[in-house]
């Protein structure tokens, strides 16, 4: 079992885990590779590629799936002590399918094991002992309880003097755009880093601009807003001073998992630094790296790969 003990943990990652099947092509016909996602713990495995000190917390079924991921994170240097497997329950899957309009995602994830959390779950005592708790939209978005359990861990989190950071990550597949809104941005308000990507905060926003929607967002009290942009790269806002911060250009592959490898190389830099928008470029040659290969977990980068990177 991957565990830490003895050190506190630099990011604590609360979310769902979800089985990726990612199509591919072999002699003409169509096969799906086995692989692993949901966003959350791809930040957590990409901020531990970087170096940080990482944990991760969820409840998985007790199936195949939910072993491989206890086995993942155990191979990523990921602590999952606090993970919890439910006895009968299930592990969620999603697929990757590729067409003209680039990737399409079809999720089987109703009753997942990471739904059925609740706030009595929680791992108190780990969540007050680390320097980040990262959650995002999608943990809040499975199911109430875990909307429940996701403020509770924040507020204690902020209670014992943790950063707390924020994917907005919306899924309206997962719930409607009304609701969508009231909590994120219920979240976010409790937050310190807020984490969204341009596409979903025009929609929870209303806004269409990158500058007012940072605006927005630090309005609502978080102290750093780091917006990805796509291929523009990310435009990082602090109270009084904001910037873009350009992309890196490759040769992309698979865009499916830029954002959480952004997020968690992010977090991993700005622990480092302190310096949102130097790791905001660190987080940009990060995501870069990891569309060069299909799959969410498999194309994350390490720190040495991204240093080189940048130098080049």
């Amino acid at each position: 079992m991957a565990s830490l003990q003895g050190e506190a943990l630099d990011i604590l990652a609360f979310g769902e885990p979800l089985m990726e099947f990612a199509e591919t092509e072999r002699q003409g016909e169509a096969l799906y590779l086995p692989g692993f996602g949901g966003d959350t713990s791809n930040a957590a495995i990409a901020a531990a590629r970087m170096g940080a000190r990482v944990g991760y917390f969820t409840a998985v079924g007790s199936d195949a799936f939910g072993q491989g991921f206890l086995d993942l994170w155990d191979r990523e240097n990921v602590d999952r002590s606090s993970v919890k497997v439910m006895p009968g329950a299930r592990t969620g899957v999603y697929v990757i399918s590729y067409g003209p309009q680039g990737h399409q995602f079809s999720y089987y994830r109703a009753g997942s094991a990471a739904s059925l959390v609740t706030p009595a779950d929680l791992p108190l005592d780990v969540i007050a002992s680390a320097k980040i708790l990262h959650v995002s939209g999608i943990s809040q978005a499975i199911s109430t309880t875990a909307a429940d359990a996701c403020f509770a861990a924040i507020r204690h989190a902020k209670a014992a003097g943790a950063t707390v950071s924020y994917d907005t990550n919306l899924r309206l597949s997962l719930w409607p755009l009304d609701r969508a809104r009231a909590v994120i941005h219920g979240a976010v308000a409790l937050s310190d880093i807020a984490r969204p990507g341009l596409d979903d905060a025009q929609q929870l926003t209303g806004l269409d601009r990158a500058e007012d929607i940072c605006d927005f967002y630090l309005g609502l009290g978080c102290r750093i807003v780091a917006l990805t942009l796509g291929k523009e790269g990310a435009m990082v806002a602090i109270p009084g001073e904001r910037q873009v911060i350009p992309s890196k250009k490759v040769d992309a592959v698979d865009a499916s998992g830029a954002g959480d490898a952004f997020g968690g190389a992010f977090l991993a830099e700005w622990l480092r630094s302190r310096n949102p928008f130097a790791a905001a470029e660190f987080a940009n040659a990060a995501a870069a790296l990891s569309t060069r290969g299909k799959g969410a977990v498999a194309p994350l980068p390490r720190r040495a790969d991204v240093e080189a990177f940048l130098r080049a």
